[in-house]
């Protein structure tokens, strides 16, 4: 395979190098390898927004409160017309902002903030020196939505469901607060979803009409009256789950089918409301069974385009792009034939094409998408491309990789995308970031698997490394070209080890096939790809340390950690299982998402027995050898506290060398910046236990090592 190139670094003006420190290049320290500390202390940019002609970009910058165990967010500013591009981090951030949106005539910007004690909608101008309150609701603004006109807009708010008005929640929420009953009952499912236990509110839609002075001048009117669903949809829905159509006048929402339960259904469907409610929600989706969301209305209004699956499954179903006629009914898939998944959507201006942004061999790339003639188009070629925002004649992306967090980048017509911010710019030039290649080799059935490899810092020719094998998630997940704050490979490069990931059958970005392969063959499959990409990467990579190595995996990862513990233990000095499965048959019934797991294993427990046990790490605890740290968090619903007990309890009852961590206040995600530098020092300091390795010696103390 071709190694991918990462030549695409562009010098920024003087006017943005003197703009802030966040945003600013600065002389250059001494160079020092990267650590947790490094990764949690940096700036995340996110959330692109340009203004409706194009002038101004202004982004979301979540910077970390290390005291405070938490991330703070602030609104920045570029104007396209100031010479120098000086970015500039707007006053109204003071007391929190995000989530910003502008009117379509591009006088104000509105945003999310809490300086009240609530989360409610605010704006401001484009000088942002002054925040006015938009909303003044009784309950938190989970995402909101601006109509065209600037005349109203729809809010999202938790509510329960027979309530009359918003003040009835928050009274109800009230009482049950100030009582002394803790217990609840539930008839039917879900009562858990991702990392927390319902209450028997729903997020529902509410549409207020706003006044000369851009005010909510009216009462909330409720659009999801009796509509048992959630929308935005558990437990990620946002503003991209709804959104104004045939002028302001309706609203189209993502939801699944009433009465459906979450966690069992994966079948969301579009519906359409009248914005003044005084209608139900009709279903406009183009199928009874398949799931469509993301609806993206045409510059001219007259067609919405949208993400759909079509029939029956689940994550390994492809999610391709159709365009539905508002006034005929009439639907047309966009890209017919290409087997990629869309992840989002965005209209060019003139409405003849459109940007989606898809998961293909490792990398997020953004392609353009012609619905006359079904052409798809890549524009980027290196990296992870997450938001993109379309405006004038610009189309700015954010795009992160192996070796940088993201940044945003303006499409240029000809020749590479131009880097717009340099965030972190002095910590980047203090750590320098391992190199990496891609590499690929024939796996299971002959197909054609691909991975990465990561030098580790301070790497010298000649030397061998001790190696991080690094197991995704998902299953249907990739360890790419992409930057994450939780599975790093910079990190581990840090420590000193060489990094190995491979793509295995039923990762995403490969086509539905390679996806689907992995369904009812959790442990078969997928573990012959990673044992000829450990073999490939051995006899390519002759710097690798095969007698020195660990394997560590998350989620599905955890879980392949728990299977190989038995079924290929060989090769490795340590494991390490974060949040895994341990038993495929509990784990389908405490799991927030039994209907998954149903999926993935063919069908209920008690129906198909032998299937579930084929491929469960619990069965197979005899054959245990390998050293093994579990990890997880207490709330943790995806992947209950049961499994990662189970595997500690199971690998202590066996005389195996093993350690838990347990985060009681962490989901399957470890995301308070003190507890992921925990994270990495407890998984490091396990790791050099077993493999003799320690970090490189290096300038750490700036950077509160590990």
């Amino acid at each position: 395979m071709i190694l991918r190139s990462l030549a695409m670094v562009f010098a920024l003006t003087a006017g943005l190098a003197a703009a802030t420190a966040s945003f600013a290049a600065a002389a250059p320290a001494a160079p020092r390898r990267f650590t947790a500390r490094d990764m949690a202390m940096m700036d995340r940019v996110s959330d692109p927004r340009l203004s409706p002609d194009g002038r101004f970009l202004v982004w979301d910058v979540r910077a970390t409160d290390w005291k405070g165990n938490k991330g703070e967010h602030s609104l920045w500013i570029l104007d396209s017309r100031t010479p120098a591009m000086a970015p500039r981090k707007l006053a109204v951030s003071a007391k929190g902002a995000s989530s910003p949106r502008w009117s379509a005539d591009g006088r104000y910007l509105y945003f999310l903030s809490s300086r009240t004690g609530s989360q409610q909608v605010w704006r401001t101008d484009s000088d942002g020196a002054e925040a006015i309150a938009v909303t003044s609701l009784p309950l938190d603004v989970a995402a909101y939505r601006l109509a065209p006109d600037g005349r109203s807009l729809v809010v999202a708010a938790e509510v329960f469901p027979d309530c009359a008005d918003l003040a009835c929640t928050r009274a109800r929420l009230d009482e049950r607060k100030a009582g002394g009953v803790s217990g609840s009952t539930y008839a039917h499912l879900p009562f858990v979803v991702w990392d927390n236990w319902l209450a028997g509110t729903q997020a529902h839609l509410f549409a207020l009409a706003l006044d000369a002075s851009g005010a909510a001048s009216t009462p909330p009117v409720p659009l999801m009256k009796g509509f048992d669903a959630d929308s935005p949809t558990r437990p990620f829905g946002d503003d991209t789950d709804f959104v104004f159509v045939d002028g302001g006048r309706s609203v189209v929402f993502s939801a699944l089918a009433p009465g459906d339960a979450w966690g069992v259904s994966e079948e969301t469907h579009l519906y359409k409301v009248p914005a003044d409610g005084s209608a139900a929600p009709v279903m406009i989706s183009p199928a009874a069974k398949g799931s469509y969301s993301n609806p993206t209305p045409s510059p001219d209004g007259q067609r919405l385009a949208f993400i759909g699956k079509q029939g029956q499954g689940g994550e390994d179903v492809r999610a391709g792009v159709y365009v539905l006629d508002l006034k005929s009914g009439a639907v047309k898939e966009a890209d017919p034939g290409y087997d990629r998944s869309a992840d989002t959507l965005a209209w060019a201006p003139d409405g003849r094409s459109l940007y989606a942004t898809v998961g293909d061999t490792g990398l997020e790339r953004l392609v353009s998408i012609d619905p006359a003639s079904g052409k798809v188009t890549a524009l980027t070629d290196v990296g992870h491309v997450g938001e993109v925002s379309v405006a004038g004649a610009r189309v700015v992306f954010s795009r992160d990789s192996l070796v940088s967090g993201a940044q945003l980048y303006d499409l240029a017509r000809a020749g590479p995308p131009r880097r717009l911010t340099d965030a972190n710019a002095a910590q980047m030039a203090a750590t320098p970031m391992s190199p990496y290649e891609a590499f690929s080799f024939p796996g299971w059935n002959g197909e054609a698997v691909h991975g990465y490899v990561v030098k580790p810092y301070g790497f010298q020719e000649g030397r061998k490394y001790p190696v991080a094998f690094l197991i995704h998630g998902g299953p249907h997940g990739t360890f790419g070209d992409a930057w994450s704050y939780r599975w790093n490979p910079q990190v581990w490069a840090g420590m000193g080890y060489a990094v190995v990931m491979v793509d295995f059958h039923g990762s995403s970005g490969y086509g539905e096939a390679f996806a689907r392969s992995i369904v009812e063959h959790w442990g078969d499959r997928p573990l012959e790809d990673l044992q000829k990409g450990w073999t490939a990467a051995l006899s390519r990579y002759p710097w690798l340390d095969g007698d020195h190595a660990c394997a560590l995996g998350g989620s599905y990862g955890g879980y392949m950690i728990a299977w190989i513990a038995s079924a290929w233990n060989g090769p490795w000095k340590c494991l390490v299982d974060h949040d895994g499965v341990f038993d495929t048959r509990s784990m389908a019934y405490s799991t927030d998402i039994p209907g998954f797991a149903e999926h993935e294993t063919g069908g209920f427990g008690w129906e198909h027995a032998a299937q579930y046990e084929a491929f469960n790490p619990a069965a197979r605890i005899g054959e245990w050898k390998t050293p093994i740290l579990v990890v997880h968090g207490g709330r943790d619903y995806r992947v209950p506290i049961d499994q990662g007990l189970g595997a500690f309890t199971a690998a202590q009852r066996k005389g195996v060398p093993s350690q838990l961590l347990y985060f009681p206040d962490e989901n399957h995600w470890v995301l308070k910046p003190q507890n992921s530098v925990e994270w990495y020092r407890v998984v490091g300091g396990w790791m050099g236990r077993w493999t003799g390795n320690a970090p490189p010696a290096g300038a750490d103390s700036a950077s509160g090592a590990p």
